[in-house]
């Protein structure tokens, strides 16, 4: 990245080096989050096959897609006490720097070739991923003078690339040596990316804002003992009750999973409910909650099809599909590569789209472009049940199929997405404006933890008439969604 750096003509002395006319720093954070991903990703698109393949831990689909679901919720999930530590307790730029560490150990005690070890792994990268996820793009604003800075969003621009890029590279790297060569080498260049990214975070350090040192509101000597002291009681009590499910020979897997995939269901609305409930909430305040709550219960619907690109559909093309073009054989895991180039590929086109029909006074509104996501999700998976039929008659579903599903799922990414994370800021009370990103991310935790909770009660995703059904309810809330537009509207208030 070295050729990018150039000389800002604008800074003090005309001496200052920046990166695409960026502050400096946003290199160090763009390598680290591209690197961190790079890790994510190709573990994640490692990890149903692992899970279903025989010389892995050969377990059944539909608990390899509990695991999967259940590991993807918790990630979300610790999103927001990860934003609390940042805030709370070690600040922005120490959460992360130890975040990464906790990431890399998590990968490098997934390439241990163990069951045991291979869920405690599982467990570390998922409690890395939600100390990182919150602090650090809290550092990429920390960059900018404020949020007038004429150049804030496109430097959260060029910082999400780095999320696609490392997103896009993983498969083709870690998902090839992983499924060619051997499991556990997959795993442990996990490992070496993430320890990579740290490297370069923590030699890059000097270039990040002081802010990022800084604890907001530091927990105070009684707020640490009482913190401290819960933690501890809770723990003891996980272990006490985990113990002797063991000892007495009683444990399974779900012992495990349910709890998980019950408190990824019950807490985004207990969240939801404090807010709401909050009685310093002005009058328009609560009115916009309410608005937000149809947003958050779309996405919901939104990420349960979604995220099961890389489980339901994973494994169906893993068993069931001709992984190949023009006769050239391709790993299974390289299909998670296909959503990261298209995002790189249609984001340009997206919001050059937005702008020009905003010039003409015709841009959707939210609550339009919203709807169109849901509808867009569901039709993925109505397309979806092309390849299963074909795979029902006996035959292989050429690449292709799966291919354009992952095409109309961008699209409904780059539909609702985006604009989901707006609205969020947008429509945030200010006594939750710093917390309103997790709530955001709850969605993500519910739908991944009703795709857990099917898995788990054995519900077979990938058949013709439970996918035609998400599909339908998904279309269904889209047309809901579409129908309420205007008291949608008339909730969010001046928000549009």
């Amino acid at each position: 990245m070295a050729s990018s750096l150039t000389k800002d003509s604008a800074g003090t002395a005309g001496s200052e080096k920046t990166f695409f006319g960026h502050p400096r720093g946003l290199a160090t954070l763009f390598m680290t989050e591209m690197w961190e991903r790079f890790s994510y990703y190709g573990m994640r698109a490692l990890l149903p096959l692992y899970l279903i393949a025989p010389n892995g831990l050969h377990m059944n689909p539909a608990t390899a897609t509990a695991i999967y679901s259940v590991y993807l919720s918790l990630v979300y999930l610790l999103a927001m006490p990860g934003g609390w530590f940042g805030d709370r307790v070690w600040g922005p730029r120490k959460t992360v720097a130890i975040a990464g560490g906790v990431i890399m150990l998590g990968h490098l005690v997934l390439a241990l070739p163990a069951e045991g070890t291979f869920f405690a792994g599982l467990g570390l990268v998922a409690i890395g991923s939600g100390l990182l996820k919150s602090n650090i793009s809290t550092m990429v604003g920390h960059l900018y003078d404020g949020p007038d800075d004429p150049r804030r969003d496109g430097g959260f621009t060029i910082f999400y690339m780095g999320i696609n890029v490392g997103a896009f590279a993983a498969p083709l790297v870690i998902g090839t040596i992983g499924e060619n060569v051997n499991w556990h080498l997959g795993f442990a260049l996990a490992a070496l990316g993430m320890g990579l990214g740290v490297a370069q975070f923590l030699l890059g350090t000097r270039h990040l804002n002081e802010r990022s040192l800084v604890v907001p509101k530091p927990l105070s000597a009684d707020e640490r003992s009482s913190t401290l002291r819960k933690s501890m009681i809770w723990l003891g009590i996980a272990a006490v009750f985990y113990i002797g499910t063991v000892v007495t020979g009683v444990y399974t897997l779900n012992w495990l999973l349910v709890p998980i995939t019950i408190a990824g269901l019950v807490i985004p609305v207990m969240v939801l409910a404090r807010i709401k409930r909050d009685k310093e909430l002005s009058a328009t305040e609560q009115k916009k909650m309410s608005g937000y709550i149809w947003f958050f219960v779309a996405a919901a619907i939104f990420w349960m099809i979604y995220d099961q690109g890389g489980s339901t559909m994973a494994i169906f093309a893993d068993s069931s599909a001709k992984n190949s073009v023009f006769g050239w054989d391709f790993p299974v895991s390289w299909y998670q590569s296909v959503n990261p180039v298209l995002i790189m590929a249609l984001a340009p086109v997206f919001a050059a789209f937005w702008l020009a029909l905003n010039r003409r006074g015709k841009e959707p509104s939210t609550v339009v472009k919203f709807s169109s996501g849901l509808v867009l999700i569901g039709a993925s998976f109505f397309l979806f049940l092309a390849p299963l039929t074909i795979a029902g008659d006996g035959h292989k579903a050429a690449a292709m199929w799966l291919v354009a599903i992952y095409f109309v799922q961008t699209v409904g990414e780059l539909t609702l997405s985006p604009v989901g994370l707006s609205v969020t800021t947008k429509m945030a009370p200010a006594k939750y404006a710093s917390q309103m990103m997790g709530v955001w991310f709850l969605a993500v935790t519910a739908g991944d933890c009703t795709t857990g909770l099917l898995s788990i009660a054995g519900v077979e995703l990938n058949g013709t008439g439970v996918v035609a059904l998400q599909a339908a309810l998904a279309v269904a809330a889209g047309v809901a969604v579409f129908m309420y537009r205007g008291k949608v509207k008339a909730l969010m208030g001046d928000v549009r």
